[in-house]
């Protein structure tokens, strides 16, 4: 360190005053007493120094706290908590909401729909009922043509759904379901076209079409009607596999619930385009449909306990209550219209506005039952409590 810079004499001086400050605290300490004995504001006596100068104690610095005993009675203070609040971490949930929007609502939608509609084009196919058959294979193409629409557009980008394929992974629900849709989508895409063979024309090229596509959509219709009760039904699965509360607790009834809407749909599709002489395989259907789903529905909004309250309240309650009540409507009008074509396409009509809203409400219910944390805490401890108990 240079001589000429006065640091040195600065640090000697610091040491000095802090020196004569010691001096001054030890002399002021033995005439009024230590920390221990002193009585001034803020010092921190022990029993012992209090004592000694014959000062009331402070609360005691020297003597451990105080326990209170198990088990027994009055043996300490009560503490009095109170009841805790089912709030999130600075406002965020416990846990994440599902990114998925609307089109995934849709993509349930359209998906049951295309499978029920495959369904009811077998059945028109194997009894011989070509209006039922036109009908449901048509509607089965354009189904699944707006799935596919609504799945890649919720991925974001064509290609993520081509790299679906690279793999078939048995555990994930979405992978299964991206399998299913591309071995449906084709055969309903053949079935549909060859409802087109009687307008080409008997000579030529398209003359060899026309004779070769009936047996090719009879074989393509029978591959979709095969795959119709998967894809009606993996979408359920692929929900109760999430985190989601309601819905994974739900797990044994949304299958049932989206095979019921799927049936109902392909119902409702048949009521509205074939004529009452050939929608006998329609009625039967939705019968069906609507028990399925009616069922699976009652169980959701009844069995589930606290996790079934977003399925009653708010606009998933609103939904379901409605889908309920068309479903009803739909089916009653199906076996009444049997002689009038505009009673079966108003059940129809109501059968297919039945699906849509039961799908949006299970999905909007599901979303609910993520943002709230009492759907996530509760269900948690009462589980806690019965492994305890059970443990007991």
């Amino acid at each position: 360190m240079s001589p000429d810079r006065p640091v040195g004499d600065l640090f000697r001086r610091f040491r000095e005053r802090l020196s004569a400050e010691q001096e001054d605290g030890g002399a002021a300490e033995r005439e009024n007493g230590s920390r221990a004995t002193a009585a001034g504001p803020g010092v921190g006596r022990t029993d012992a120094g209090s004592h000694d100068a014959g000062l009331a104690p402070h609360p005691p610095r020297d003597a451990a706290p105080r326990r209170r005993r198990k088990g027994g009675k009055g043996g300490g203070e009560q503490l009095n908590v109170p009841p805790a609040e089912f709030t999130s971490y600075y406002g965020r949930p416990i846990l994440k909401p599902p990114v998925w929007r609307w089109d995934i609502a849709a993509y349930l939608f359209t998906g049951g729909l295309a499978a029920g509609s495959s369904l009811l084009a077998a059945g028109g196919q194997l009894t011989g009922r070509p209006a039922l058959r036109r009908a449901g294979r048509v509607t089965a193409l354009a189904a699944v043509g707006a799935s596919t629409y609504f799945l890649v557009n919720d991925l974001g980008r064509p290609s993520r759904f081509h790299h679906m394929l690279r793999v078939a992974k048995v555990t994930s629900p979405m992978s299964v379901g991206t399998w299913i849709l591309s071995v449906f989508g084709p055969a309903a895409g053949v079935a549909a076209i060859a409802e087109a063979a009687p307008l080409l024309p008997e000579r030529g090229v398209l003359g060899l079409g026309r004779r070769l596509l009936p047996p090719a959509g009879h074989a393509a219709g029978l591959v979709a009607a095969v795959t119709a009760p998967a894809l009606a039904t993996y979408t359920g699965v692929l929900l109760a596999d999430t985190a989601v509360p309601s819905w994974h607790e739900a797990y044994p009834e949304l299958p049932a619930i989206f095979a019921g809407s799927a049936l109902a749909s392909g119902a409702g599709v048949g009521l509205v385009a074939a004529p009452g002489a050939q929608a006998g395989p329609a009625r039967r259907l939705a019968v069906a449909g609507a028990a399925m789903e009616l069922w699976g529905s009652h169980r959701v909004e009844n069995r589930l306990g606290l996790l079934s309250e977003p399925y009653t309240q708010g606009t998933p309650g609103k939904l379901l209550r409605a889908g309920r009540a068309l479903t009803a409507a739909g089916v009653v009008g199906a076996l009444l219209g049997r002689r009038s074509r505009v009673l079966s396409a108003l059940s129809g009509g109501a059968l297919i506005a039945a699906s849509v809203c039961t799908r949006f409400g299970i999905f909007h219910g599901g979303v609910a039952s993520a943002r709230d944390p009492r759907y996530t805490v509760v269900p948690q401890r009462e589980r806690a409590d019965r492994r305890a108990a059970e443990q007991d």
